[in-house]
């Protein structure tokens, strides 16, 4: 661990120090304040940043840990940073002779939202951080496993997952599993999930089983790949640094780069069909080839395809956002009147007091009416599109509000 620390680039050390701090950890020297009374007798814990502090303060600080804990700790932030930067040295290195599989991989790591997106909480209990092979040869590997995930609503406001799915590039299933989840169920989503409280009875399938499943079918350099993997990610408390996210790889024409198209859409104009009828509920099994499609079409086509905003299908949703996690969907659907049906969206924080969801309609006028019906004074959001904020009554007296957002502009005509 020692030789590790020495050989860290500085950001890497302030992360870590950094979380330390957080988390109130103590050396056999004190913490992180204490420590540096001690050590630098001439500013002691007058200058505290992290990163104004050298390498050696930095590194003599982190080897006064000794307990098993903290050392795993440190040893998974900076397994982290060692499997980016030797991916994205990679991708650096390989640019004029990359394969067409790991110039997508190069595609996902510099869309602007990835390190947002990407963020993980890896140090936290119950994550695996997936070691890329040290052999470069296993780098240029083009085995490609898609992935999908079905979660149900907790009764604390968290997602957990239930239901897993993954295929190989020739979309033959490696995964099909349904998890218990281990914490009380608020809302299984049947209607999305298709899922319901019967179909666990018997169930033993864990998190850890499907980690251990996946962290060896992603062996040897295997590219992972998803929709909004991310979110996948998140609920399976993975880390995986050769990624493919086919939300990343196509684009809408003419639109922002934070504008990413759906799996649906994608599909309809990529692949000529959509993956569900709209009020249909979700199959992670056809999302997972799904995906895996859109990625071989990709490789089989060569250029960027820029994808058509399917305006239609656009116009007959609703977005509602900050939804108080104690609002069920049942409640939400007497709120807005009219709506096919209410698809709740995976979060990117399994911690939160909101949620959001997408309220679809049988026509984009529909929609228009049942936003032009809700009391409130509307506004724009931070990507300009018009939204209410809507306040409304429970059958007890008590009040809560969320706010109702349109899919797209108004036509200029």
């Amino acid at each position: 661990m020692d030789r590790k620390l020495e050989t860290s680039e500085k950001k890497v050390l302030v992360e870590i120090v950094k979380l330390v701090q957080k988390r109130g950890l103590e050396g056999t020297q004190g913490g992180w304040k204490e420590f540096l009374k001690t050590y630098d007798k001439k500013f002691g814990a007058s200058l505290s940043d992290p990163s104004k502090r050298s390498n050696d303060v930095l590194v003599s600080f982190l080897k006064t840990f000794t307990k098993d804990d903290d050392l795993e700790l440190f040893s998974r932030v900076l397994q982290i940073h060692l499997n980016r930067n030797r991916v994205e040295q990679f991708s650096k290195q390989s640019r004029d002779n990359e394969t067409p599989e790991q110039s997508l991989v190069r595609l996902t790591l510099e869309h602007p939202q990835y390190l947002v997106d990407y963020a993980f909480p890896v140090v936290d209990e119950g994550w695996i951080v997936i070691k890329p092979p040290k052999k470069s040869r296993a780098l240029k590997s083009n085995a490609m496993i898609a992935v999908d995930c079905e979660m149900v609503l907790c009764d604390d406001g968290t997602e957990a997952l239930v239901r897993v799915c993954a295929v190989d590039r020739d979309l033959q299933v490696k995964i099909n599993e349904l998890i218990k989840p281990n914490k009380a169920v608020a809302d299984y989503r049947t209607e999305i999930t298709g899922v319901a409280a019967g179909d666990l009875d018997g169930v033993t399938c864990s998190v850890a089983d499907i980690q251990k499943s996946l962290k060896k079918l992603l062996s040897n350099g295997t590219i992972l790949v998803g929709h909004g993997l991310h979110n996948d990610l998140q609920v399976l408390k993975i880390y995986h640094a050769r990624v493919i996210d086919t939300s990343y790889i196509f684009k809408y024409l003419d639109a922002p780069i934070y504008r990413k198209p759906s799996l649906n859409n994608l599909c309809k104009s990529v692949l000529g069909y959509e993956v569900r009828k709209p009020g249909a509920a979700h199959n992670c099994l056809d999302d997972a080839c799904a995906a895996m499609k859109l990625v071989l079409a990709k490789l089989e086509r060569g250029e960027i395809t820029l994808v058509p905003d399917v305006s239609q299908h656009e116009r007959e949703k609703l977005l509602l956002h900050r939804i108080p996690v104690y609002v069920h969907r049942e409640e939400i659907s007497n709120v807005i009147p009219g709506a096919v049906v209410i698809e709740v969206k995976p979060t990117k924080k399994l911690q939160g007091r909101h949620y959001s969801a997408i309220a679809v309609f049988n026509s984009p006028q529909e929609a228009n009416q049942a936003y032009e019906n809700m009391e409130g004074d509307e506004e724009k959001d931070s990507h300009g599109l018009p939204q209410k904020l809507v306040s409304f009554q429970f059958g007890d007296g008590s009040t809560a509000s969320l706010y109702i957002r349109k899919m797209a502009q108004e036509d200029s005509h």
